[in-house]
C-alpha cells in the first residue's frame, strides 16, 4: 500500500498523461477552441469540441507540459483568468448545443501572479463555480494528477467526480500547507499524511464518486490501458446521466455539492 507522499510523487510524474493526451486517447474529430473573447488566449486551459464514442462532447482541462519548455509555456498547468473564462465560454456553448462536458484536472492551482489578480482571478474562478452548478447538461470531472485549490474546483463542479488511483485532490499543495502550518515547506510528507488528499481518503469522505484504476506503477507507464479503462467508465456514466432531464441534472449537481461533508459531521456527532 502506497503512502500519501508516494501517491503525490506519481501524480506529479513528468510523463503522466496530460489533458491533450486524454483527449487524443479518448476522442475523435477534436476541434480546439481558443481565447476567452475578452482579452487573451491561455494555453494552460486546453479544450474544444470532439466525439466520444460517436457522441458530440465538449472537453476541457488544465494542461501541463512534459519538459521545462512546455511547462513554462503552460505555466506548469496554472491558468489565468483568461483560461477560466475560456473554459466557461466552452461550457456555455456546450449547454446551448446540448453537449455533455468532460473536464480533466491536473493543476497545482490557479496562477498566483500579480497580473492575474489584477485581471480578476478570484472573480473568474467564482463565476465558474456559480455557472457550473447551474449547467443543464451532464458534467463529468476527472482529477488526473493534482487537483489543488480553487484552480482545480473551477473545473470540478460535476455530476460525477472521479479521481485516477494515484491522483491527489486538496485545498492547497502539501508544500503550501506545511508553510502555513509549520513555516517549513520541507515538511511535505507530514502535510501529505494530514491532508487526506488521496483518492482513497476522498472516496471515504464522499468528496468523489469513484476511483479509476491505473496501470501498475501509474498511468504514465501504459497509456493505452489507461485510456481503455477510463473510456469504459465515462461511457457508462454518460449513458446514465444523459437519461436525466436538464433541470434534474442541474439540481442533482447543486445538491451534491451543498450536501458534501454532511455525513462526516453526522458521523462525528454520533
Amino acid at each position: 500500500m502506497l503512502t500519501p507522499k508516494q501517491h503525490l510523487t506519481i501524480a506529479r510524474h513528468a510523463q503522466r498523461p496530460t489533458c491533450a493526451d486524454f483527449v487524443n486517447g479518448l476522442c475523435t474529430d477534436f476541434f480546439p477552441q481558443c481565447g476567452d473573447r475578452l482579452c487573451a488566449e491561455d494555453e494552460a486551459i486546453f479544450g474544444g469540441i470532439a466525439r466520444f464514442r460517436g457522441r458530440p462532447v465538449t472537453v476541457i482541462g488544465t494542461q501541463k507540459g512534459k519538459n521545462l519548455e512546455e511547462n513554462l509555456r503552460y505555466r506548469f498547468g496554472m491558468p489565468t483568468p483568461e483560461g477560466y473564462r475560456k473554459a466557461l465560454r466552452m461550457m456555455k456553448q456546450a449547454e446551448k448545443f446540448n453537449r455533455p462536458i468532460l473536464t480533466f484536472i491536473d493543476t497545482p492551482g490557479a496562477y498566483p501572479g500579480l497580473e492575474a489578480e489584477q485581471r480578476g482571478q478570484g472573480e473568474a474562478i467564482a463565476r465558474n463555480l456559480l455557472e457550473m452548478s447551474q449547467l443543464q447538461v451532464p458534467v463529468i470531472a476527472i482529477i488526473t494528477g493534482e487537483g489543488n485549490s480553487g484552480g482545480a474546483l473551477a473545473l470540478g463542479v460535476g455530476n460525477r467526480v472521479f479521481m485516477l488511483e494515484h491522483a491527489v485532490y486538496s485545498v492547497l499543495s502539501p508544500e503550501g500547507f506545511a508553510t502555513i502550518l509549520w513555516k517549513d515547506s520541507a515538511r511535505q510528507e507530514d502535510a501529505c499524511n494530514l491532508m487526506k488528499l488521496t483518492a482513497q481518503d476522498l472516496l471515504e469522505q464522499r468528496v468523489i464518486d469513484g476511483i479509476i484504476p491505473e496501470p501498475i506503477g501509474g498511468a504514465h507507464l501504459d497509456y493505452p490501458q489507461m485510456m481503455s479503462t477510463l473510456s469504459d467508465i465515462i461511457a457508462n456514466e454518460l449513458g446514465d446521466l444523459c437519461k436525466l432531464k436538464p433541470h434534474v441534472l442541474a439540481q442533482k449537481r447543486y445538491d451534491k455539492f451543498r450536501q458534501m461533508g454532511n455525513h462526516v459531521l453526522t458521523k462525528e456527532g454520533a
